[in-house]
Protein backbone atom coordinates (compact mmCIF):
# COMPACT_ATOMS: atom_id res chain seq x y z
CA UNK A 1 0.00 0.00 0.00
CA UNK A 2 1.04 3.04 -0.77
CA UNK A 3 3.94 1.80 -2.52
CA UNK A 4 5.53 0.84 0.77
CA UNK A 5 6.02 -2.68 2.17
CA UNK A 6 3.18 -3.72 4.64
CA UNK A 7 6.08 -2.81 7.86
CA UNK A 8 6.23 0.34 6.32
CA UNK A 9 2.83 0.91 5.90
CA UNK A 10 1.81 -0.58 9.47
CA UNK A 11 4.91 2.46 10.76
CA UNK A 12 3.20 5.07 8.71
CA UNK A 13 -0.32 4.00 10.09
CA UNK A 14 0.49 4.24 13.04
CA UNK A 15 2.24 7.96 12.97
CA UNK A 16 -0.25 8.92 11.24
CA UNK A 17 -2.71 7.54 14.16
CA UNK A 18 -0.50 9.11 16.82
CA UNK A 19 -0.48 12.56 14.54
CA UNK A 20 -4.25 12.95 14.13
CA UNK A 21 -5.02 11.69 18.42
CA UNK A 22 -1.74 14.46 18.97
CA UNK A 23 -4.45 16.65 21.32
CA UNK A 24 -5.97 13.98 23.25
CA UNK A 25 -2.37 12.37 24.17
CA UNK A 26 -0.78 15.55 25.35
CA UNK A 27 -3.51 16.11 28.07
CA UNK A 28 -2.75 13.42 30.26
CA UNK A 29 -3.52 15.29 33.55
CA UNK A 30 -6.95 16.64 33.82
CA UNK A 31 -7.47 20.28 34.29
CA UNK A 32 -8.06 20.72 37.96
CA UNK A 33 -4.50 18.37 39.01
CA UNK A 34 -1.57 20.44 39.76
CA UNK A 35 0.21 18.46 37.24
CA UNK A 36 -1.94 20.10 34.36
CA UNK A 37 1.35 22.43 34.15
CA UNK A 38 2.59 19.53 31.68
CA UNK A 39 -0.05 18.95 29.42
CA UNK A 40 0.73 20.25 25.97
CA UNK A 41 -2.25 19.78 24.31
CA UNK A 42 -2.30 23.16 23.63
CA UNK A 43 -2.87 24.89 19.83
CA UNK A 44 0.60 27.01 19.82
CA UNK A 45 2.90 23.84 21.40
CA UNK A 46 1.10 21.27 19.08
CA UNK A 47 1.50 23.48 15.79
CA UNK A 48 5.46 24.07 16.60
CA UNK A 49 5.87 19.71 17.30
CA UNK A 50 4.16 19.72 13.58
CA UNK A 51 6.50 22.21 11.88
CA UNK A 52 9.66 21.83 13.80
CA UNK A 53 9.28 17.84 13.15
CA UNK A 54 9.03 18.86 9.44
CA UNK A 55 11.80 21.06 9.54
CA UNK A 56 13.91 18.29 11.35
CA UNK A 57 12.69 15.39 8.95
CA UNK A 58 14.29 17.28 6.02
CA UNK A 59 17.35 18.34 8.09
CA UNK A 60 17.60 14.52 8.22
CA UNK A 61 17.56 13.53 5.11
CA UNK A 62 20.50 16.01 4.08
CA UNK A 63 22.44 14.79 7.64
CA UNK A 64 21.23 11.81 8.63
CA UNK A 65 21.98 10.27 4.90
CA UNK A 66 24.88 11.99 3.45
CA UNK A 67 26.36 12.70 6.70
CA UNK A 68 26.76 16.32 5.33
CA UNK A 69 26.39 18.44 8.59
CA UNK A 70 24.75 22.09 7.84
CA UNK A 71 24.73 25.01 9.98
CA UNK A 72 22.98 27.07 7.55
CA UNK A 73 19.27 25.54 7.33
CA UNK A 74 17.58 28.84 9.23
CA UNK A 75 18.33 30.31 5.74
CA UNK A 76 15.75 28.40 4.12
CA UNK A 77 13.46 28.56 7.28
CA UNK A 78 13.25 32.73 7.04
CA UNK A 79 12.97 32.70 2.93
CA UNK A 80 9.78 30.14 3.21
CA UNK A 81 8.84 32.52 6.28
CA UNK A 82 8.81 35.93 3.90
CA UNK A 83 7.56 33.97 1.30
CA UNK A 84 4.42 33.65 2.70
CA UNK A 85 4.20 37.39 4.16
CA UNK A 86 4.52 38.79 0.68
CA UNK A 87 2.19 36.60 -0.30
CA UNK A 88 -0.50 37.78 2.34
CA UNK A 89 0.45 41.68 1.44
CA UNK A 90 -0.36 40.95 -2.48
CA UNK A 91 -2.49 38.78 -2.61
CA UNK A 92 -4.77 37.78 0.30
CA UNK A 93 -4.45 35.45 3.82
CA UNK A 94 -5.15 32.02 1.82
CA UNK A 95 -2.01 30.50 2.64
CA UNK A 96 -1.99 28.01 -0.02
CA UNK A 97 -0.31 30.15 -3.10
CA UNK A 98 2.17 31.34 -0.23
CA UNK A 99 3.37 28.11 0.49
CA UNK A 100 3.62 26.66 -2.59
CA UNK A 101 5.62 29.65 -3.70
CA UNK A 102 7.70 29.33 -0.63
CA UNK A 103 8.73 26.00 -1.16
CA UNK A 104 9.75 26.68 -4.67
CA UNK A 105 12.05 30.05 -3.83
CA UNK A 106 13.34 27.80 -0.65
CA UNK A 107 14.90 25.53 -3.48
CA UNK A 108 16.21 27.60 -5.48
CA UNK A 109 17.93 29.40 -2.84
CA UNK A 110 19.04 26.07 -1.39
CA UNK A 111 20.43 25.15 -4.93
CA UNK A 112 22.31 28.13 -5.31
CA UNK A 113 23.84 28.01 -1.85
CA UNK A 114 24.56 24.09 -2.18
CA UNK A 115 26.19 24.20 -5.50
CA UNK A 116 28.67 26.68 -3.83
CA UNK A 117 28.96 25.10 -0.25
CA UNK A 118 29.16 21.18 -1.68
CA UNK A 119 32.12 22.04 -3.32
CA UNK A 120 33.68 21.32 -0.26
CA UNK A 121 32.71 18.69 2.32
CA UNK A 122 33.50 17.99 6.28
CA UNK A 123 34.19 21.04 8.24
CA UNK A 124 34.60 23.20 5.40
CA UNK A 125 30.89 22.75 3.90
CA UNK A 126 29.37 23.10 8.01
CA UNK A 127 31.29 26.55 7.52
CA UNK A 128 30.21 27.14 3.68
CA UNK A 129 27.06 27.12 5.22
CA UNK A 130 27.03 28.94 8.42
CA UNK A 131 29.00 31.65 6.42
CA UNK A 132 25.76 31.66 3.82
CA UNK A 133 22.97 31.81 7.14
CA UNK A 134 24.74 34.59 8.31
CA UNK A 135 24.96 36.59 5.76
CA UNK A 136 21.25 36.02 4.42
CA UNK A 137 20.76 36.82 8.37
CA UNK A 138 22.38 40.20 7.88
CA UNK A 139 20.83 41.54 4.53
CA UNK A 140 17.70 40.08 6.17
CA UNK A 141 18.24 42.20 8.98
CA UNK A 142 19.72 45.06 7.92
CA UNK A 143 20.44 45.60 4.13
CA UNK A 144 17.18 44.43 2.44
CA UNK A 145 14.95 46.60 4.99
CA UNK A 146 12.20 47.43 1.91
CA UNK A 147 11.73 43.61 1.62
CA UNK A 148 12.18 42.35 5.37
CA UNK A 149 11.09 45.72 7.01
CA UNK A 150 14.79 44.83 9.25
CA UNK A 151 14.16 44.33 13.17
CA UNK A 152 10.95 45.09 13.39
CA UNK A 153 9.72 42.52 11.20
CA UNK A 154 7.80 41.57 7.71
CA UNK A 155 3.79 42.32 8.37
CA UNK A 156 0.42 42.57 6.76
CA UNK A 157 -0.98 46.15 6.83
CA UNK A 158 -3.99 47.80 5.88
CA UNK A 159 -2.97 49.83 3.08
CA UNK A 160 -1.45 46.30 1.33
CA UNK A 161 -2.56 45.40 -2.21
CA UNK A 162 -3.77 41.74 -0.79
CA UNK A 163 -5.82 41.87 -4.81
CA UNK A 164 -7.83 38.73 -3.74
CA UNK A 165 -9.36 39.55 -0.29
CA UNK A 166 -13.01 39.80 -0.70
CA UNK A 167 -15.40 41.70 1.30
CA UNK A 168 -16.08 38.93 3.37
CA UNK A 169 -12.69 36.76 3.16
CA UNK A 170 -11.16 36.31 7.23
CA UNK A 171 -8.49 38.88 8.07
CA UNK A 172 -6.15 36.08 9.30
CA UNK A 173 -4.47 33.06 7.60
CA UNK A 174 -6.58 30.73 6.44
CA UNK A 175 -7.34 28.12 3.92
CA UNK A 176 -9.96 28.43 1.79
CA UNK A 177 -12.33 29.81 4.62
CA UNK A 178 -10.54 27.31 7.24
CA UNK A 179 -9.00 30.02 9.42
CA UNK A 180 -6.02 28.85 11.29
CA UNK A 181 -6.51 29.72 14.74
CA UNK A 182 -9.95 28.56 14.98
CA UNK A 183 -10.39 25.57 17.46
CA UNK A 184 -12.92 23.42 19.33
CA UNK A 185 -12.57 22.66 22.35
CA UNK A 186 -14.33 19.81 24.09
CA UNK A 187 -14.37 19.12 28.23
CA UNK A 188 -14.66 15.58 29.30
CA UNK A 189 -14.80 15.10 32.89
CA UNK A 190 -12.21 17.37 33.82
CA UNK A 191 -10.11 16.83 30.71
CA UNK A 192 -10.17 19.71 28.38
CA UNK A 193 -9.08 18.64 24.60
CA UNK A 194 -8.45 21.49 21.80
CA UNK A 195 -8.83 20.88 18.33
CA UNK A 196 -7.41 23.36 16.28
CA UNK A 197 -7.84 24.02 12.44
CA UNK A 198 -4.04 24.93 12.66
CA UNK A 199 -2.82 22.13 13.83
CA UNK A 200 -4.48 19.75 11.61
CA UNK A 201 -3.23 21.15 8.83
CA UNK A 202 -0.12 21.39 9.78
CA UNK A 203 -0.13 17.93 10.67
CA UNK A 204 -1.24 16.58 7.25
CA UNK A 205 1.26 18.56 5.50
CA UNK A 206 3.97 16.58 8.32
CA UNK A 207 2.43 13.27 7.72
CA UNK A 208 2.90 13.75 3.65
CA UNK A 209 6.89 14.98 4.50
CA UNK A 210 7.15 11.92 6.53
CA UNK A 211 5.71 9.68 4.22
CA UNK A 212 7.78 10.92 1.02
CA UNK A 213 10.99 10.86 3.72
CA UNK A 214 9.95 7.25 4.05
CA UNK A 215 9.83 6.72 0.19
CA UNK A 216 13.83 8.28 -0.32
CA UNK A 217 15.14 6.26 2.56
CA UNK A 218 13.62 2.80 0.79
CA UNK A 219 14.63 3.81 -2.58
CA UNK A 220 17.79 3.73 -4.70
CA UNK A 221 18.45 7.19 -3.77
CA UNK A 222 18.41 6.93 -0.42
CA UNK A 223 20.54 3.86 -1.00
CA UNK A 224 23.02 6.12 -2.77
CA UNK A 225 22.86 9.20 -0.07
CA UNK A 226 24.19 6.31 2.39
CA UNK A 227 26.28 5.32 0.86
CA UNK A 228 28.30 8.83 0.38
CA UNK A 229 27.95 8.57 3.89
CA UNK A 230 29.48 5.73 4.66
CA UNK A 231 32.61 5.97 1.80
CA UNK A 232 32.44 9.01 -0.76
CA UNK A 233 35.71 8.68 -1.86
CA UNK A 234 35.47 4.84 -2.91
CA UNK A 235 32.15 5.82 -4.53
CA UNK A 236 34.28 8.38 -6.34
CA UNK A 237 36.64 5.97 -7.63
CA UNK A 238 34.06 3.42 -9.03
CA UNK A 239 33.72 6.41 -11.34
CA UNK A 240 30.24 7.19 -9.73
CA UNK A 241 29.80 11.55 -9.62
CA UNK A 242 28.45 11.66 -5.86
CA UNK A 243 27.66 15.16 -6.29
CA UNK A 244 24.39 15.27 -7.68
CA UNK A 245 23.10 13.23 -5.53
CA UNK A 246 24.32 15.18 -2.96
CA UNK A 247 22.80 18.40 -4.37
CA UNK A 248 19.33 16.65 -4.49
CA UNK A 249 19.64 15.80 -1.32
CA UNK A 250 20.76 19.66 -0.19
CA UNK A 251 17.87 20.60 -2.03
CA UNK A 252 15.34 18.67 -0.86
CA UNK A 253 16.30 19.54 2.52
CA UNK A 254 16.48 22.92 2.07
CA UNK A 255 12.71 22.52 0.29
CA UNK A 256 11.45 20.88 3.84
CA UNK A 257 12.85 23.85 5.96
CA UNK A 258 11.17 26.55 3.76
CA UNK A 259 8.34 24.51 4.38
CA UNK A 260 8.42 24.97 7.43
CA UNK A 261 9.43 28.45 7.31
CA UNK A 262 5.88 28.98 5.72
CA UNK A 263 3.63 27.25 8.02
CA UNK A 264 5.29 29.25 10.95
CA UNK A 265 4.14 32.57 8.98
CA UNK A 266 0.73 30.59 8.34
CA UNK A 267 0.29 30.03 12.03
CA UNK A 268 1.01 33.89 12.84
CA UNK A 269 1.57 36.28 10.37
CA UNK A 270 5.05 37.66 10.97
CA UNK A 271 8.30 36.94 9.70
CA UNK A 272 11.62 38.27 11.01
CA UNK A 273 15.08 37.84 10.80
CA UNK A 274 15.29 36.09 13.90
CA UNK A 275 14.49 33.22 12.12
CA UNK A 276 18.01 33.03 9.91
CA UNK A 277 19.73 33.24 13.18
CA UNK A 278 22.92 30.52 13.67
CA UNK A 279 21.03 29.61 16.77
CA UNK A 280 17.86 28.42 15.08
CA UNK A 281 20.20 26.41 12.72
CA UNK A 282 21.63 25.26 15.75
CA UNK A 283 18.61 23.96 16.78
CA UNK A 284 17.61 21.28 14.19
CA UNK A 285 20.87 19.71 14.66
CA UNK A 286 20.59 19.14 18.11
CA UNK A 287 16.55 18.18 16.98
CA UNK A 288 18.21 15.45 14.95
CA UNK A 289 20.97 14.10 17.19
CA UNK A 290 18.47 14.06 20.26
CA UNK A 291 16.34 11.88 18.59
CA UNK A 292 18.62 9.73 15.94
CA UNK A 293 19.88 10.58 13.13
CA UNK A 294 19.64 8.34 10.13
CA UNK A 295 16.59 6.87 11.92
CA UNK A 296 13.10 8.02 10.66
CA UNK A 297 11.26 8.85 13.63
CA UNK A 298 14.28 10.37 15.75
CA UNK A 299 13.92 13.94 14.60
CA UNK A 300 10.10 13.93 15.02
CA UNK A 301 10.68 12.72 18.58
CA UNK A 302 14.24 15.34 19.19
CA UNK A 303 12.21 17.96 17.72
CA UNK A 304 8.93 17.39 20.17
CA UNK A 305 11.44 16.85 23.34
CA UNK A 306 13.11 20.12 22.81
CA UNK A 307 9.91 22.45 22.03
CA UNK A 308 8.63 20.22 25.11
CA UNK A 309 11.25 21.45 27.21
CA UNK A 310 11.00 25.18 25.61
CA UNK A 311 7.77 25.51 26.51
CA UNK A 312 6.58 23.60 29.73
CA UNK A 313 9.81 23.70 31.45
CA UNK A 314 10.19 27.03 31.11
CA UNK A 315 6.70 27.88 32.42
CA UNK A 316 7.98 26.35 36.05
CA UNK A 317 9.02 29.12 38.36
CA UNK A 318 9.35 29.19 41.96
CA UNK A 319 5.31 29.71 42.40
CA UNK A 320 4.78 26.66 41.00
CA UNK A 321 7.62 24.76 42.75
CA UNK A 322 6.35 26.20 46.36
CA UNK A 323 3.14 25.08 44.83
CA UNK A 324 4.08 21.35 44.45
CA UNK A 325 6.36 21.14 47.16
CA UNK A 326 3.91 22.96 50.02
CA UNK A 327 3.79 19.68 51.65
CA UNK A 328 7.08 19.65 53.37
CA UNK A 329 8.59 21.63 56.35
CA UNK A 330 9.51 25.32 54.94
CA UNK A 331 13.46 24.77 55.54
CA UNK A 332 12.95 21.34 53.69
CA UNK A 333 10.98 23.22 50.60
CA UNK A 334 13.11 26.02 50.45
CA UNK A 335 16.47 24.18 50.16
CA UNK A 336 14.41 21.68 47.66
CA UNK A 337 13.15 24.39 45.59
CA UNK A 338 16.25 26.25 45.45
CA UNK A 339 18.16 22.32 44.52
CA UNK A 340 15.61 22.56 41.50
CA UNK A 341 15.04 26.14 40.36
CA UNK A 342 18.59 26.98 38.51
CA UNK A 343 17.37 23.66 35.69
CA UNK A 344 13.29 25.54 35.48
CA UNK A 345 12.09 28.59 34.06
CA UNK A 346 15.00 30.74 32.67
CA UNK A 347 16.86 28.37 33.16
CA UNK A 348 15.74 25.34 31.14
CA UNK A 349 18.41 25.60 28.69
CA UNK A 350 20.53 24.03 31.75
CA UNK A 351 18.15 20.95 31.77
CA UNK A 352 18.38 20.71 27.81
CA UNK A 353 22.17 20.69 27.63
CA UNK A 354 22.40 17.88 30.65
CA UNK A 355 20.05 15.64 28.80
CA UNK A 356 21.69 15.99 25.79
CA UNK A 357 25.01 15.45 27.16
CA UNK A 358 23.10 12.33 29.01
CA UNK A 359 22.28 11.33 25.54
CA UNK A 360 25.19 11.70 23.95
CA UNK A 361 27.46 9.90 26.17
CA UNK A 362 25.22 6.69 26.55
CA UNK A 363 22.78 6.75 23.76
CA UNK A 364 24.81 7.65 20.58
CA UNK A 365 21.92 6.75 18.43
CA UNK A 366 19.34 9.02 20.16
CA UNK A 367 16.26 8.89 21.51
CA UNK A 368 15.28 5.93 19.01
CA UNK A 369 18.27 3.58 20.32
CA UNK A 370 16.85 4.09 23.87
CA UNK A 371 13.57 2.82 22.71
CA UNK A 372 15.37 -0.22 20.77
CA UNK A 373 17.07 -0.96 23.83
CA UNK A 374 13.92 -1.10 26.12
CA UNK A 375 12.05 -3.65 23.40
CA UNK A 376 15.34 -5.94 23.33
CA UNK A 377 15.33 -5.76 27.31
CA UNK A 378 11.86 -7.05 27.39
CA UNK A 379 11.72 -8.81 24.75
CA UNK A 380 14.70 -10.99 26.55
CA UNK A 381 12.71 -11.23 29.80
CA UNK A 382 10.09 -12.70 27.93
CA UNK A 383 12.28 -15.16 26.43
CA UNK A 384 14.19 -16.02 29.67
CA UNK A 385 10.44 -16.47 31.49
CA UNK A 386 9.90 -19.93 30.08
CA UNK A 387 10.04 -22.47 27.38
CA UNK A 388 9.56 -21.39 24.29
CA UNK A 389 5.57 -22.33 23.14
CA UNK A 390 6.66 -22.55 19.32
CA UNK A 391 9.37 -25.45 20.51
CA UNK A 392 8.75 -27.18 23.22
CA UNK A 393 11.42 -29.57 22.50
CA UNK A 394 14.17 -27.11 22.79
CA UNK A 395 15.66 -27.98 19.54
CA UNK A 396 18.77 -25.91 18.63
CA UNK A 397 18.80 -22.66 16.24
CA UNK A 398 19.63 -23.67 12.77
CA UNK A 399 22.82 -21.64 11.63
CA UNK A 400 21.70 -18.56 9.05
CA UNK A 401 23.58 -19.41 5.49
CA UNK A 402 26.11 -16.83 4.93
CA UNK A 403 24.40 -15.18 2.12
CA UNK A 404 21.49 -14.27 4.86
Amino acid sequence: MFGLSAKDTRFLLIVVFLTLATPILLQPFPETSSLAQFNAGYPDLMQKFAIFGIFAIGFNILFGLTGYLSFGHAAFLGVGSYTVVWMYKLLGYNVLPGLVLAVIISALFALLIGFISLRRSGIYFSILTLAFAQMSYNLAYSVLTPITNGETGLQVYSNDPQILMGENSPTSPHLFGLVMRDSVQVDVGGWLFTFNIGYYFCAIIAILAFYISLRIFRSPFGMMLRAIKTNQTRMNYTGLNSRPYTLAAFVISGMYAGLAGGLLASMDPLAGAERMQWTASGEVVLMTILGGAGTLMGPVLGAGFIKYCENIFSKINDGVLHGWFAFMPDGLEDFVIALIHPFVGKGWHLTLGILFMLVVIFLPGGLVEGGQRLARLFRRKRKAGGPSRKDPEHRPNPEPHVAE
